[in-house]
């Protein structure tokens, strides 16, 4: 492929932050990031080989904007865990530190926990239901049952661990949750006006 042909790789996000320390913290709690630099203007993280894969940038010009959440711009940010296993795994341990998510999905091709970081940005956390195999996950997106519902299924991650413990695996946790076996008691909510 010619250079001028070639599709450039996502590789970073850059955040403006009021609250440098705090986001520091919680993106290495959260997702294992670590500051390969942090210095008074900000920091670079990452949670890979790569240089950085989260910018932090603070100033003190910087307000928070208390209509966030009807703004355009960013609705979230997405990390893949290897299996829904390990996503529970993750909801596990943190919710032990407090951190619940504001919404759990079956979407069809991910299974996908959503946290709020301390800034108020939506944080996804999400297993592929596929197993990696993106050409099925993707396939997924072309689907009659996906255009009928393209957000998925609300799910309950307690009533999902309730089922691991019992003996269902990763494929019975995703069929079960999509069918809408384990429907929260709370209503969803997408951080949208």
């Amino acid at each position: 492929m010619s250079a001028a042909t070639q599709s450039p790789v996502l590789h970073h996000v850059n955040l403006k932050t009021r609250r440098l320390d705090e986001m520091v913290d919680w993106y290495g709690l959260v997702v294992g990031m670590k500051p390969n630099h942090k210095g008074p203007e900000g920091a670079w993280l990452s949670n890979d080989d790569a240089n950085h894969r989260l910018a932090l940038l603070t100033t003190p010009g910087l307000k928070d904007d208390p209509e966030k959440l009807v703004h355009t711009g960013m609705h979230h940010i997405g990390f893949e865990l290897e299996s829904v296993s390990a996503l529970l795994d993750t909801y596990e341990r943190l919710a032990t530190h407090g951190h619940l998510p504001h919404a759990s999905l079956d979407h069809g091709m991910t299974t996908s926990f959503y946290y709020v970081d301390p800034d108020g940005n939506s944080v996804e956390l999400q297993a592929d239901n596929f197993g990696g195999d993106w050409q099925q996950s993707s396939a997924f997106l072309g689907t009659p049952e996906f255009a009928a519902n393209p957000i998925g299924q609300t799910i309950d991650p307690v009533l999902m661990l309730r089922a691991r413990e019992e003996g269902a695996t990763d494929q019975e946790l995703h069929e079960r949750g999509y069918a809408g076996e384990f429907k929260p008691d709370e209503p969803l909510d997408l951080r949208l006006p």
